[in-house]
C-alpha cells in the first residue's frame, strides 16, 4: 500500500480511476456484451440471447477481488471474468450462458479494455495539454518582451525575452499534442482474433462482426488481429514518454528560475501548495516537483515497453504480460505532469524587475559578444573577441560596467576610437532592443502556435 500511496502522489484520482480494477473489469464487460451483440446481428448466435449476456455486463454484479486473485492462478483475468460472467448469465437463461465469449480469445477481451481505457486517459491528457498550451501561450502574451538572461552550460549568455524563453515551452507541446492525437488514432483499435488470430469459430462472419463491434464500441478496426504485432500501440506510449520529457524540460526550466537566488518566476502558493514541515519561508516548486518525476521515470516504461515487443509466434508469454503490468503507470505519470504544469503556468508569478536585476548585476558582460562583433567589423573578429576577454576581466576585477571600460578600451585604441562611436558601443547594451528583437525572432513560431490551436 505504501508504494500506491507515492504513485497517487505523482498521478491524479481522474486517470487513476480510468486504469482501476473496476474500470478494467467494466471494459472487458463491454467488449463481451459488443460481440454478443455484433454476433446476434451476424447471425454467429442467436439473437435472443445477445441482450440476456449484454444485461449481466455490469461490473457491480461481479466480485473483483476474488476474481483478481484467481487471475495470478489461471494466467489472465479473462478466465475467472468469463466464469464469473457465464454463472451471471445463467441465472438469467441457461442457454445464453453457453454463448458468452464464442470464439473469442483472453488477449482479445483484455487488450480490447485497455485500449477503451487508454482511450480515456488520452482525453484526460489532452484537454490538459490544451490548458497547459493556452497558459504558456497567455503568459507570454503579458510578458511578450521582458529582458530576461538567456543560459547555457547554467550559465548568464545573453539577453532574450520571456516571449522567447516560452516559445521553446510551447512548440513542443503542440507538436506533442498533435503527434499524440496521430498515434492514438493508429493505436486505438479493436482486438479480435480468436485463438490464433483467424477468427476460425466464426467462420466467413468474422470480419463483419469485428466492423460491428468497433463501431459498437466507437474504436477503429485493422485489417486483423494485432495480437502480436504490437508497433503501433508501443508508438503511443512512445509518444506519451516523449511528451514526459517535454513537460520535464518546461518543469527543470521553472524550477531553476524559481529558485531564490535566481527569483524570476514562482509557481503559485497558499493553501498548504509548496510548503515544508520545518522552514515556514519556503515555496517549494511542487508541480515541477511531479513533472521532472515524470520525466525521470518515462524513459523506463517506455524502455520496458519496447523491450516487450519480440513476442513469440502468435501470442506471446510473459512479454504481453509484462506490458499490461507496465502501460498504465506511463499514463498516469504523464497526466500527473501536465495536470499539475497546466495549474502552475497558469498562476506563474513572473517577476520581470528581478529578471532587470540579474541582467544589470552582470555589469554588462551579456552583451560582450555584441561589443565584439561591432569591433570585428573595424579590427577583425580574432582582436576584437581578444580584447573584449580582457575587458571582461577587467570587468569582473574592478566591477565596473563593461560599457564604461570599452568606452576607455575603444577611446585608447587609434585604430578603433575614429571608426566606433560611443552612442553605436552604447546601443549594443539596450537590453530592451535585445529583447524585442529576440520576440520577432520568435514570432513566426508563436503564429504557428496560435494557428495550430
Amino acid at each position: 500500500m505504501t508504494a500506491l500511496v507515492f504513485e497517487q502522489f505523482l498521478s491524479t484520482p481522474e486517470v487513476g480511476a480510468v486504469f482501476s480494477d473496476a474500470s478494467i473489469v467494466q471494459g472487458m464487460l463491454e467488449f463481451e456484451a459488443a460481440l454478443a451483440r455484433a454476433q446476434a446481428l451476424e447471425g454467429v448466435i442467436p439473437a435472443r440471447v445477445a441482450p440476456l449476456i449484454a444485461q449481466a455486463c455490469r461490473v457491480e454484479r461481479f466480485e473483483l477481488a476474488p476474481m483478481i486473485a484467481a487471475s495470478s492462478v489461471a494466467g489472465t483475468l479473462a478466465i475467472p471474468l468469463v466464469k464469473q460472467l457465464t454463472a451471471e448469465v445463467a441465472q438469467l437463461d441457461a442457454e445464453a450462458a453457453g454463448y458468452v465469449h464464442w470464439g473469442s480469445t483472453s488477449q482479445d477481451v483484455i487488450d480490447t479494455a485497455m485500449v477503451l481505457a487508454t482511450r480515456r486517459a488520452v482525453e484526460l491528457i489532452d484537454t490538459r495539454l490544451a490548458d497547459l498550451i493556452a497558459a504558456t501561450c497567455a503568459l507570454a502574451e503579458r510578458h511578450r518582451d521582458a529582458p530576461m538572461l538567456g543560459r547555457t552550460l547554467l550559465q548568464p549568455a545573453l539577453v532574450v525575452s520571456v516571449g522567447f524563453k516560452l516559445v521553446s515551452w510551447a512548440a513542443p507541446l503542440v507538436r506533442g499534442r498533435e503527434r499524440l492525437a496521430v498515434a492514438a488514432a493508429r493505436a486505438l483499435k479493436l482486438q479480435l482474433g480468436g485463438a490464433v488470430g483467424t477468427l476460425s469459430v466464426m467462420g466467413d462472419r468474422g470480419p463483419a462482426v469485428a466492423q460491428r463491434m468497433a463501431a459498437d464500441l466507437q474504436l477503429g478496426v485493422g485489417p486483423g488481429n494485432w495480437h502480436t504485432q504490437r508497433d503501433e500501440w508501443v508508438a503511443l506510449a512512445c509518444e506519451v514518454g516523449l511528451l514526459c520529457g517535454t513537460l520535464g524540460k518546461i518543469a527543470k526550466d521553472i524550477s531553476l528560475l524559481a529558485q531564490a537566488e535566481v527569483g524570476e518566476v514562482a509557481e503559485p502558493s497558499g493553501g498548504g501548495r509548496g510548503g515544508s514541515s520545518a522552514m515556514p519561508h519556503k515555496r517549494n516548486p511542487v508541480a515541477s516537483m511531479i513533472a521532472l518525476a515524470a520525466a525521470m521515470r518515462a524513459p523506463h516504461r517506455v524502455a520496458a515497453l519496447l523491450s516487450t515487443m519480440p513476442q513469440e509466434h502468435e501470442r506471446g508469454l510473459g512479454n504481453w504480460q509484462a506490458e499490461l503490468a507496465e502501460w498504465p503507470g506511463l499514463f498516469m505519470s504523464a497526466h500527473g505532469a501536465v495536470n499539475a504544469l497546466a495549474d502552475a503556468v497558469a498562476g506563474l508569478a513572473v517577476d520581470t524587475a528581478r529578471m532587470r536585476r540579474n541582467i544589470d548585476a552582470l555589469h554588462g558582460l551579456v552583451f560582450a559578444e555584441g561589443v565584439s562583433m561591432l569591433l570585428a567589423t573595424h579590427i577583425g573578429k580574432s582582436r576584437a573577441h581578444a580584447l573584449l576577454e580582457a575587458c571582461s576581466r577587467q570587468v569582473v576585477a574592478e566591477q565596473r560596467p563593461l560599457l564604461d571600460v570599452a568606452l576607455a578600451a575603444v577611446a585608447a585604441d587609434v585604430e578603433l576610437n575614429t571608426k566606433v562611436s560611443p552612442d553605436a558601443l552604447r546601443a549594443v547594451f539596450d537590453a530592451d532592443a535585445t529583447a524585442r528583437r529576440a520576440s520577432a525572432l520568435a514570432q513566426p513560431q508563436w503564429d504557428a502556435i496560435r494557428k495550430a490551436l
